[in-house]
């Protein structure tokens, strides 16, 4: 499993840093190029271990100990879904909604300052 999501991580990395397809024949090439995924790696790991302890940082100041396993648990519930339609008029339709919200998840969002501003959002793209 581990292997899957750090051959992801590289596969995403190596679009976003526009190095995807590999056509190297040198070897000093290659070489190069996966030094440079494994330092997006690193950064990218580095990151994500950096907002994660603001994230438990801040909830800690607020008294709620819980670590990132249980923080993610809780909010993977909250989720927002658009949904997209075509009226009779031929215009495309956007609406935008978020679930609402559980007790515990409110509390989470309180204690970091975090507003859910996606209540809901229609909006008219265009037309056919």
């Amino acid at each position: 499993m581990t292997l899957a999501k750090v051959e992801n991580a590289f596969r995403s990395l190596k679009s976003e840093l526009g190095l995807r397809p590999i056509h190297h024949q040198k070897t000093n090439r290659v070489i190069a190029h996966l030094f440079i995924l494994v330092l997006a790696y690193h950064l990218l790991s580095a990151i994500v271990s950096a907002i994660v302890s603001a994230i438990e940082f801040e909830l800690a100041k607020s008294g709620d100990k819980r670590r990132w396993k249980t923080i993610k648990e809780v909010l993977l519930s909250h989720q927002r879904s658009t949904i997209i339609f075509t009226d009779n008029k031929e215009q495309i339709h956007h609406i935008r909604t978020s679930s609402l919200l559980k007790p515990e998840q409110k509390v989470i969002y309180e204690a970091l300052n975090i507003k859910d501003e996606l209540k809901r959002k229609h909006r008219v793209i265009g037309t056919l």
